[in-house]
């Protein structure tokens, strides 16, 4: 898996292995925009001694709604007839252990754990067939939402758009069976979704042909598909955590906004 690491004041990637304790060291763009290949250097460092930072940087977060069956049916929607997008802004992007805050403009903030697909090269108007072509991997997010100014606006671009309404990590998983994935988020240890993105109404392929029909994507922008039953709120101080077969765990802590 694919790492993003700060150490002695620099910033790499990383390629990291489940069971192991250390990170390899890559050298050059993973994303290739200058045309050369990257490589995977000999160095190996202990993770102990890197913060680990959110693994990518995008220009922009391209979200899905109501995009599974039982958070459908829990919410009283429809399911919808196309995918339902909307963005987050790239300042909103957090990585592991950094602090969602909550702002003084919401009493109702909400997590919503998601698999996020990270884009590899630039793509627009693709077809599902060649979607995999252009994925680098996934990682987990939580789509952090303040649920009273959602119902408030009628649309999601305040609800979802705060400083830190995106954490992702903790690493990108490069070979998965996206369609077929447990995924599971839990508030101070407690098990509050727990689904399968079997579950999805669109599947991958099809959202990113729906997307870049669209917009364009860009290297290192990142899709989230969508939130299983049970969302739910978050209060100061919590602990939440997405984790997703094959990728790992991220996790945050919730903190109040300073006046």
């Amino acid at each position: 898996m694919i790492i993003r690491y700060e150490r002695n004041g620099k910033i790499k990637h990383g390629w990291t292995v489940a069971e192991e304790n250390k990170l390899r060291v890559i050298e050059g763009d993973i994303y290739k925009r200058d045309g050369k290949s990257t490589v995977m250097t000999g160095l190996e460092l202990p993770l102990s001694e890197v913060k680990v930072l959110t693994p990518c940087t995008p220009s922009k977060v391209v979200c899905i709604g109501v995009n599974y069956k039982d958070h459908a049916e829990e919410v009283g929607m429809k399911l919808p007839e196309e995918p339902l997008m909307f963005l987050k802004p790239s300042t909103a992007v957090i990585g592991p252990e950094e602090a969602i805050v909550y702002p003084a403009l919401t009493s109702n903030l909400h997590y919503e754990g998601e698999l996020a697909v990270v884009i590899k090269k630039q793509a627009y108007r693709i077809k599902a067939e060649e979607a995999d072509d252009y994925i680098l991997g996934f990682t987990c997010a939580n789509d952090v939402t303040a649920r009273d100014l959602q119902t408030h606006d009628g649309q999601w671009s305040r609800a979802k758009g705060f400083d830190t309404f995106c954490p992702l990590g903790p690493a990108i998983a490069s070979k998965l069976d996206y369609d077929n994935l447990r995924i599971t988020t839990r508030v101070n240890g407690e098990v509050r979704q727990d689904s399968c993105t079997s579950q999805m109404v669109f599947k991958i392929p099809q959202l990113l042909e729906a997307i870049t029909s669209v917009m364009t994507l860009l290297p290192g922008d990142v899709v989230l598909t969508g939130t299983p039953a049970g969302v739910g709120p978050l209060q100061p101080r919590d602990e939440v955590s997405v984790t997703i077969e094959g990728i790992g765990t991220l996790t945050n802590r919730v903190l109040a906004e300073s006046k």
